[in-house]
Formats: C-alpha cells, structure tokens, sequence
C-alpha cells in the first residue's frame, strides 16, 4: 500500500493550530515513509505560525486552504448548512474527494459526527456510527461504545455496535474473539430498562461472545472487553474517566503542600505513579473513532496536545491499513442475511 494520506483539521481543538501544526509535522517526520500530512485551515494563519515556531516543513507535508472555522459551541446542523468551507469540512471532503484516505479533528465533536455522515454517508448495513472509546482496565483495555455519537438508540443500534466494537478491537487491538458486555444496573437479564431487555435478546442471539449484562464497576476491572450502551450513558461515563487523572494530580499536589515531609513522600513515588497511571492518559491513545462511516474519521479531545495529534495520525493510518470499514462491512451483512 502506498502512502496513507491524511488530512488534519488544523483550526479545531482549544490550543490550534500549534498542537496541530507540532503534531502533523512531528508525525510526517517520524513516519517519512509512510504517510503524507495534509494540513486544512487558514493557509496564511498557518504559513506564519509555523515560521513563528522556527519549524521545518518535510517533504509529505503540505497545507490545503480552509475559509471558516466551527466554534466549539457551534451547533451541528448550522455548521454543515452555513460553513461548507470550514477547515473541518475541507478535510472530511478530501476523503470524499479521494484525495485523502482518513481526518482527523481535535474541534467539534458533534460538527465532526454530522459532516462525516453527510459527506461520507454511511457503511451499509450501519444504521447509527458511534464513537468507540478506550478505557483502561486491569484487563489492559476496555472499549466503551457509544461514547457519545447517539443519545437515543433502539436496540439493532447497540447491536451494530457490539459488532463494529468486537472488529474494532479485534483488529487493532488483537483482542481474540473479544467479551461483549450490555451496561445495566444489574448483572440480571430482569434488571434494566425497555431498551437494555431488548438489546439483550438481540445480543444474546447472535454469534458475538456476549458476555450479558455487565455494571459500572465492571469496566476498570475488565470484567468484559467491550461495554455497550447508548451514547448518553456512555458519554457520562468518558467524562467521568477523564477527571480520574486530574483528580489524582489534584490530590497528589495538596498533599505535597502539608509539609516537607509530605512533599518527599510524593516526590518518592512520584516516578512510579506517573508511569502506572500513564493508561489514564487519552494522549497516548490519540483519538476515538467514529464508527459506522464510509472512511475513516478520528475525534480527539478538545484539549489535544500535540502528542495527541500525533498518535491521532498514526491511529488514523493504522485504521486504514488495517482496513477496518472493509471488515466491518463485511460482519454486518452476515447479520443482515438472518
């Protein structure tokens, strides 16, 4: 397979465009070989922060221009109606364009959900995508989908799920044939609600390794390796995770700060909790991907470093050639021939 091109929405996330601009370039240079950065945004905002910076351009790295730019706060559907030339919009329609093969953006996650549908509509047989996030667990990862991408769902919606979550890990993660678990407020196939019963049944046919249903607790202690639910419950309990980190920093340092004694204490282990919490992280992990389009589209935290950036190319060229929309088209329609 020749070069993975990939279009970087440089204008999204709180600290763009330099967390964009250090990561794409920092990406194009460590995998020279492998892939080509297609930097969208304001062509002249872009040139000149990047000579601000002192940095250097390699050779697979170029810049597309981009008009707009969708606020964070800015609603979806405005967005696709009123900012077709949105540095967001621009590289989502490269894909469609063939001129790129994934995009990604730090910047609005619903906007990035609507003009990744619309413009690259979706796989057949997927009725909703969905965000598919990675926790970490002491089973070493946990996938919790959907994070956020449908608020409302009906049951087919959580089964689609469970299936492009078992390829997703599957296939990037290597996980063999990964334990689907349904979020529930109990373990019992009684406790739940209308949607949870009828998932269930859903679920409980199908040739997936359908664990049952599976609580809160249950996904730091990796007691399954994919957590379906829809997107309200799944969204709540990404935010939540993401505060685990940053209390614990917040502890930390209030401790160090009763005494001297207490400060050495922390600078002990400093070290060692820094690396054993290091899967805490969302830098390291990049993205999430938006599951169930026709080409590949990764949404990163809007606080992305450039680290994350990064690690969000890398994923996104891991994705394609790793194939992964093929293999899950293909999953579906088996489920479609019952």
């Amino acid at each position: 397979m020749d070069k993975i091109r990939i279009a970087v929405d440089a204008m999204g996330g709180d600290f763009a465009p330099e967390s964009e601009i250090r990561g794409s370039i920092e990406a194009a240079l460590e995998k020279s070989k492998e892939i080509e950065v297609i930097l969208v945004g304001k062509e002249e905002v872009l040139k000149n922060k990047i000579t601000g910076l002192n940095l250097s351009v390699p050779e697979n790295f170029s810049i597309v221009n981009a008009k707009d730019v969708i606020a964070m706060d800015e609603s979806p559907s405005d967005s696709l109606r009123n900012k077709p030339e949105s540095s967001l919009s621009v590289s989502i329609s490269l894909q469609k364009e063939n001129k790129a093969d994934a995009s990604i953006s730090a910047g609005n996650t619903g906007a990035n959900m609507a003009h990744s549908t619309f413009k690259l509509g979706r796989l057949k047989g997927i009725g909703r995508p969905t965000i598919g996030t990675i926790l970490p667990s002491a089973n070493k990862i946990s996938l919790v989908i959907d994070a956020g991408a449908s608020v409302d769902c009906k049951p087919r919606h959580l089964l689609e799920f469970a299936v492009m979550g078992s390829i997703y890990m599957n296939t990037m993660f290597k996980v063999e044939n990964p334990r689907v678990g349904l979020l529930s407020i109990g373990e019992e196939k009684s406790k739940g609600n209308e949607l949870t019963f009828q998932a269930f049944e859903l679920l409980e046919k199908s040739s997936l390794n359908f664990v049952g249903n599976v609580e809160g607790g249950d996904i730091l202690r990796g007691n399954a390796d994919i957590f379906v639910c829809d997107g309200f419950i799944g969204n709540i309990i990404l935010k939540f995770a993401e505060s685990i980190l940053d209390l614990l920093k917040y502890k930390f340092k209030a401790y160090s700060e009763l005494g001297l004694i207490k400060k050495l204490k922390t600078g002990i282990i400093k070290g060692v909790m820094k690396e054993s919490l290091s899967d805490f992280d969302y830098q390291n992990y990049g993205g999430v991907p938006l599951l169930g389009v026709n080409g590949v589209s990764l949404i990163g935290h809007g606080k992305s470093s450039s680290l994350a950036i990064k690690n969000m190319i890398f994923k996104a060229e891991e994705m394609v050639r790793k194939e992964v929309n093929k293999k899950i088209e293909t999953e579906i329609s088996k489920y479609l021939e019952k």
